[in-house]
């Protein structure tokens, strides 16, 4: 369910997703420093040496590429001079290296290495640095992700995207307290940049024609055809990787249905946290059925808390609904891999129902309000549910969602106690994906029977909780649904979706008739959720609303 390199590209994305904004201003040190050099030899099968070093680079074509500097001083000396009052223990969590990534002179992505970014002696002994960049494979290396970063987030594949440039790499240090401080060049050196056209099969690039027997009506009306083909060929370029399928309803109807990379309509596709938003439906059927009172129901009338280790009195307030709005107060955040709730920590035990209501409370969280992603609430949701329908979860489910929907090709996963595994963990074809999104965009009603209230769906779409103190800026979330705005010529469509690890989503668009799919594989690539948002931005979008 999650890739041991998801450690290490989290502790990458910390600190430098916010650092462009700081980037380096050029000085006249810039043109003096030529110390930084480039090799595009195998690491690990040979040791670098002057005798590698290139000046040029071919991008698309080369396998690999490594930077090597020499400083007169460790790293640690250097930030010491930004903050001399600080201890050398803060100095180390405050401050590392400050990349700059250059393309024919101009700054086009910035990073400030996080503290766990290279090993202390790196940062207090060490003058000589050898850091792969471009590798044919994931390695286990912040260079690997910083390169990556650099390419898919940072703007890099958009500015080498033909021809040849010059690419220019400087290092700085840098230490952030309240404000950021970055020091004098130590490093920097440049390579000339040829970019190889990628070849793709030709075939994969027009609009793929919908089979038949697809469940849908298939909707008459015309969309833009060669702006999907443009998107058809950068997935098959590869500039957005591990796509596997878009399909796209536009009232109530099939427009688009396209699949790649080996999958089909047939496919199940494994959605991650997708399966999330399916939780709040079932409690929402539940409710309505009397199985469970309301949302505003306490966790406490399910367990009893004090059975389980960290009890105290502020547990007896948490509610189904700080559980659906990830506003629950537990004491894990799965975006802090130091967090004991954090999800990683839950799926090596034997019960997560317990791993999670053993967790102690968060002090400073008020439940109900300040938003924390926490996995392992959804899986108590799942838990509730299962202890207070008829039959368990699984069978409620293929009762109450699936066979109304005409779904039957799909498939749980499960925790330890065989419940359905609410995490994120059930499998269905894009195109019925698709059904789930338009039971939602028709306030859930499906057929003319209504499956869903529409109140729970007002509710599950809604902006329940401000994301702002998680860091996430002008976010809302509702009951397991998340909330944002596209901006496509000027003008905004809200829209509320289902998410999960590598791009996979469902969007319900509020203002616009369209229901989107996009199913994705890309499970540790840090640019999987803004790749969807470029395609739909800028290919999907423009696409089915300006038309041919």
């Amino acid at each position: 369910m999650k890739s041991n390199y998801y450690l290490a590209l989290i502790a990458c994305l910390i600190i430098s997703c916010n650092t462009i904004n700081s980037s380096p201003k050029k000085n006249s040190q810039t043109k003096e420093i030529e110390n930084l050099y480039f090799s595009k030899i195998d690491f690990k099968k040979n040791k670098p040496t002057s005798d590698n070093y290139s000046n040029s680079f071919t991008l698309n074509k080369d396998e690999f590429l490594n930077i090597h500097f020499t400083l007169d001083k460790p790293l640690i000396e250097s930030l010491k001079l930004l903050a001399p009052n600080l201890t050398q223990d803060q100095l180390l969590n405050k401050g590392n290296f400050q990349f700059s990534f250059l393309v024919d002179g101009e700054i086009i992505y910035v990073e400030n290495l996080n503290k766990g970014a290279g090993t202390i002696d790196s940062k207090t002994t060490q003058l000589k640095h050898m850091i792969p960049l471009v590798y044919p494979k994931q390695i286990d290396f912040w260079g690997w992700f910083m390169w990556l970063k650099f390419m898919k987030l940072g703007g890099g594949q958009d500015v080498l995207a033909e021809g040849n440039h010059s690419l220019s790499i400087e290092v700085r240090p840098y230490i952030k307290e309240e404000t950021l401080k970055v020091g004098t060049i130590l490093a920097k050196g440049n390579i000339t940049v040829e970019v190889a056209k990628i070849l793709v099969d030709e075939t994969l690039i027009p609009v793929q024609k919908i089979q038949p027997n697809s469940g849908w009506e298939l909707s008459k009306d015309n969309f833009n055809s060669p702006k999907i083909e443009a998107l058809n060929r950068k997935i098959a370029e590869k500039r957005f990787e591990n796509i596997n399928g878009v399909v796209v309803i536009k009232e109530n109807k099939l427009l688009i249905e396209e699949y790649f990379n080996g999958e089909n309509r047939n496919s199940l596709h494994d959605s991650r946290s997708v399966g999330k938003s399916l939780a709040s439906t079932m409690l929402g059927i539940a409710i309505e059925e009397n199985h469970i009172k309301s949302e505003n129901t306490l966790l406490k009338d399910f367990y009893e808390l004090k059975s389980f280790n960290n009890y105290s009195k502020k547990k007896d307030s948490i509610t189904l609904k700080s559980l659906l709005t990830m506003s629950s107060g537990f004491l894990g955040d799965d975006s802090d891999y130091s967090s004991p709730g954090n999800e990683e920590n839950m799926y090596p035990t034997n019960n997560w129902v317990k791993f999670s209501l053993n967790l102690p409370m968060q002090k400073d969280k008020t439940i109900g309000k300040d938003f924390t992603y926490f996995t392992a609430g959804v899986v108590i949701l799942g838990d509730v549910i299962h202890k207070s329908v008829p039959e368990g979860l699984v069978s409620y489910a293929d009762k109450k969602l699936f066979a109304p929907l005409d779904i039957t090709n799909y498939k749980w996963q499960y925790t330890p106690q065989k419940v359905g595994n609410t995490a994120g963990g059930i499998q269905l074809r894009a195109i019925d994906f698709a059904k789930y999104g338009q039971l939602y965009k028709n306030k859930g009603k499906w057929n003319g029977k209504q499956i869903i209230t529409e109140k729970w769906v007002e509710k599950s779409l809604s902006k329940q909780v401000s994301q702002a103190y998680a860091g996430i800026e002008g976010g809302y979330y509702g009951y397991l649904f998340w909330n944002k705005t596209y901006t496509v010529n000027g003008k905004n469509h809200q829209v509320s979706f289902c998410s999960g690890r590598g791009g996979n989503k469902i969007f319900i668009f509020k203002d616009i008739p369209f229901v989107v799919v996009i199913t994705s594989s890309a499970y540790n690539n840090p640019s999987a959720h803004s790749n969807a948002d470029k395609m739909m931005i800028e290919y999907i979008l423009p696409a089915i609303i300006e038309k041919e």
